[in-house]
């Protein structure tokens, strides 16, 4: 357990921007990315808006036959990964690929695919009994979310443990926290791991519709997500993949390579109450929370900054708040929060994978990106959230929570590298 896990590439695929560095000015900018859903016609859907990716496979680097056997969400984490190996340094093929891993978390797999399939099978509906003639040879692999984990391996080369993590709102937190526990191991040396989901499809869209849990803010999309603030009214969803390399703190003095951040901790909780309701409390988040500090070794007012989840519901906006309380005490009030989902939306899966990407990008950059179209604080929720505009501060310990459906809390510790003794 003494192991150092850090951060050596990052690959982002994100609204607004593909690639690590466009995503990274876009969110300290305070640029949102949320406009009218383009993917499909949301005309009579109650909330029609959503933050897609500017996404072009092709000038990505993917072939024709990746574009006919790849989900869009599969597509996203292969140009994530690519960019994220590449940016690291690594040279993955003069490793012994047993020593490789991959991580990769979703939601919804691959909902696009499946969707589309059956609107051509059942021909948009009208057919009960549907023939599979119609549908793509790659089908299967559709319904089997772990096989974009399987292309993400085929990618980089890797034969050893390649997993998929599906915890809801909280796969990419979850996915990155579990691929560090493989290094601590010492089962792999590395492991490229992250998050990938495209949720923009009409069933998808239509379930939150009925829960209203997303902003019917059709007429102002650019301002619709609105994270802690008092007239926000549901969150905005979006799409998009991260992906990071992780190796031990020693693997990657030895290469020379410069990390972004140490992995210091990380933990995950369910409050086994309500598939989608949340203890006001946030007694879960904070336990959490508790342990991720615990195992970082770190008193809670070390932390210089929180990723909160942020997803723009008064539920959790007040929730997160009550277990950062919880768990940092009156430092909670002195710590900067922020949520980037006012800017890039709330990707479901993926979006904890982004906000670790985001967190560890404050970190090199000593800079808290801010909350966007945060004008009026809810009273109930009174901390600094670092409204509209990016603040330099140096960040020496970050934490970032993601919480999901099924009562699913996780939290993960970043921290500024150390030096590693030769």
């Amino acid at each position: 357990m003494n192991t150092q896990v850090v951060v050596t590439g990052i690959g982002v695929v994100a609204p607004g921007g593909t690639g690590t560095k466009a995503f990274w000015e876009m969110i300290t900018a305070g640029r949102t990315a949320t406009r009218g859903i383009s993917l499909f016609d949301p005309d009579g859907f109650r909330s029609r808006i959503a933050a897609e990716c500017d996404f072009d496979p092709v000038a990505s680097g993917l072939g024709p036959q990746e574009l006919r056997r790849l989900d869009r969400a599969a597509q996203f984490a292969l140009v994530a990964g690519a960019e994220a190996v590449a940016e690291s340094g690594l040279d993955l093929d003069r490793m012994d690929p047993g020593r490789i891993g991959v991580m990769l978390g979703s939601a919804v797999g691959c909902s696009t695919s499946l969707e589309r399939e059956y609107v051509v099978t059942s021909n948009s509906g009208a057919n009960w009994l549907v023939d599979h003639g119609y549908t793509v040879p790659h089908l299967y692999d559709q319904f089997i979310p772990s096989s974009m984990a399987a292309e993400l391996a085929w990618s980089v080369g890797a034969e050893g443990p390649v997993s998929m993590v599906s915890t809801g709102c909280t796969s990419g937190i979850d996915a990155i926290g579990h691929a560090a526990q493989l290094i601590r191991e010492g089962v792999v040396d590395v492991v490229v791991a992250g998050a990938t989901d495209a949720p923009i499809t009409p069933i998808t869209v239509a379930c939150f519709d009925a829960i209203r849990a997303t902003s019917p803010r059709n007429d102002d999309p650019a301002h619709a997500s609105r994270p802690f603030d008092n007239t926000r009214n549901g969150f905005v969803l979006g799409e998009g993949s991260a992906v990071v390399v992780l190796e031990s703190a020693e693997h990657a003095r030895r290469r020379g390579a410069r990390p972004y951040a140490e992995l210091g901790g990380y933990a995950t909780r369910s409050n086994a109450y309500h598939m989608t309701g949340l203890h006001p409390e946030g007694r879960e988040m904070a336990a959490a929370v508790d342990e991720a500090l615990a195992q970082a070794r770190l008193d809670p007012t070390a932390i210089d900054y929180v990723n909160a989840h942020g997803s723009g519901t008064r539920q959790n906006d007040r929730h997160e708040t009550a277990a950062f309380k919880r768990s940092l005490g009156d430092h909670a009030y002195r710590t900067p929060v922020s949520s980037i989902k006012s800017m890039v939306g709330h990707s479901l899966g993926a979006i904890g994978a982004i906000e670790i990407a985001a967190c560890a990008l404050a970190i090199a950059h000593s800079v808290v990106p801010p909350t966007a179209n945060l004008h009026e604080r809810d009273p109930e929720c009174d901390l600094d959230y670092v409204p509209l505009t990016a603040r330099d501060a140096r960040l020496d310990a970050v934490l970032t929570v993601g919480s999901g459906f099924g009562g699913f809390q996780s939290a993960m510790v970043l921290r500024r590298p150390t030096a590693v003794a030769a």
